[in-house]
């Protein structure tokens, strides 16, 4: 007998509903018990088939105990956006459709979407308009794209073909990169052959951004090396930006290419009120952005943006006789910009997310989103913490006390469930860091919030 699918469907998209809308309610962070949920999960498979709607009711039981409110208003952990309405609706049909959006022959509607997508996405964000714009599955993906293209220029104005010769023997990369990169620059220098003795890190300045002045220096000191330059917009703790405006025309000078990591902080462009952060950001080579992020998109998905479209193409396409259209840089397929050609249709949801904002409702997320950071500083500040960064976009670090304590407090403001921070070490001190990204977050959710970080610290 055939499964009574949209039955099936119906009672899977409820049961997401159903967390959705109550999620506010529980404890941000549930706390199981391992042994049950690995129990609830575990046990030997069976042999004969089971009905797929006992199935979808076995995963929800299951589940349901160890879900975190990664998707609800009071969740600052990891600038772990939220999911709005239209695009998990989107996300839910692409997997209902279940179309492979490696290039038009395999559908044309996945292709569609993400052509149209993508020329939002470079308008909003003030890239240029021809710029290419590879789904992928988020930031690392993204920046690992942006170093292979720049990899396959630099090396070729040396006169080596790295996509035929490899890396054995041709002449090395430098990676120029603050001191307080991204680690995914790091990983991407490791599998691209780099390895991180290839970076050259450069000194920042109080709130995390690169010294330009430093930057010269070691540019001066590579000597015309071939080199890569990775500036970022938006500081992993800090939301600090790189002066890309002053950073990359002297890249330029030096014949360096440049790629921008602005995993959640390219988001800035998208705002008149915060796009000065991130000023001459249109002056790069390449970009990589999460619209899993500040976008509100469903995990997962990230961007992969190159101002040279064919070159991005020819570096991460590959040919087969059976891949209709496979190759032809001048006409490329959309698989052509990722490092995958089976992948799920991401772009029908970063469709949606933009349709259902319009170019002002990104910016107004972005305006609120800092504005309620902001609220979480005064707030903390007004109860005796300590904010160690300038709030200029959506991080907030804290300490309460004696940063010495501050893991203690993170235990127990986790344990309390009324929200979810996590912790980082930054120049030397453990701190609480807050990461506002939510598109549901209200001024209640962070009045909240404060009070029961400030009631963990007085414990």
């Amino acid at each position: 007998m055939e499964p009574d699918l949209e039955h099936l469907f119906t009672r899977a998209a409820a049961e997401g509903a159903r967390h959705r809308m109550t999620v506010a309610d529980r404890p941000v962070h549930p706390y199981p018990d391992p042994a049950a949920l690995a129990q609830a999960f575990g046990g030997p498979l069976q042999e004969g088939p089971t009905d797929p709607a006992e199935v979808v009711d076995e995963l929800v039981a299951a589940a349901t105990p160890g879900l975190v409110g990664t998707v609800g208003p009071r969740y600052f952990g990891f600038v772990i956006g939220g999911a709005s309405p239209a695009a998990t609706a989107a996300d839910l049909l692409a997997s209902g459709w279940d179309q492979c959006a490696y290039s038009e022959a395999l559908s044309p509607a996945a292709a569609a979407a993400e052509r149209a997508a993508a020329a939002w996405l470079t308008r909003l964000l003030g890239l240029p308009t021809t710029a290419s714009v590879g789904f992928v599955t988020g930031a690392q993906a993204a920046n690992t794209v942006g170093l292979a293209v720049g990899r396959q220029r630099v090396l070729a104005d040396v006169g080596w073909d790295v996509a035929r010769d490899g890396l054995f023997g041709a002449p090395p990369v430098a990676i120029v990169a603050g001191d307080e990169r991204h680690a995914t620059i790091d990983r991407a220098a490791r599998l691209l052959g780099f390895g991180t003795a290839s970076i050259v890190p450069v000194a920042t300045g109080a709130q995390g951004a690169v010294d330009v002045p430093r930057l010269a220096e070691a540019l001066e000191a590579l000597g015309g090396r071939p080199t890569i330059v990775c500036l970022q917009a938006g500081n992993v703790n800090t939301g600090a930006c790189d002066d890309l405006l002053a950073a990359i025309p002297l890249a330029r000078e030096h014949g360096a290419w440049v790629h921008v990591d602005g995993a959640f902080g390219l988001w800035a462009a998208a705002s008149p009120r915060t796009a000065h952060l991130v000023d001459g950001l249109e002056l790069a080579d390449s970009w990589g952005v999460d619209a899993h992020k500040w976008l509100n998109v469903p995990y997962d998905c990230g961007l992969a943006i190159c101002a040279d479209a064919g070159l991005h193409a020819s570096t991460m396409s590959y040919a087969a006789a059976y891949l209709t259209g496979s190759g032809a840089v001048s006409d490329f397929v959309l698989g052509d910009l990722t490092p995958e050609s089976s992948r799920r249709a991401r772009g029908f949801a970063v469709w949606a997310a933009l349709r259902e904002l319009g170019s002002a409702g990104v910016a107004d997320l972005v305006d609120r989103s800092c504005a309620l950071a902001q609220r979480m500083a005064q707030r903390l500040t007004a109860g005796g913490a300590t904010i160690h960064n300038d709030v200029v976009l959506n991080q907030v670090l804290v300490s309460i006390g004696d940063p010495a304590r501050t893991d203690a407090i993170i235990e127990r403001v986790q344990r309390q469930g009324v929200c979810w921070v996590g912790g980082t070490t930054w120049r030397g001190l453990r701190l609480i860091r807050v990461s506002v990204s939510n598109s549901t977050t209200t001024e209640a959710d962070i009045d909240l919030s404060a009070d029961a970080i400030l009631a963990a610290a007085a414990e």
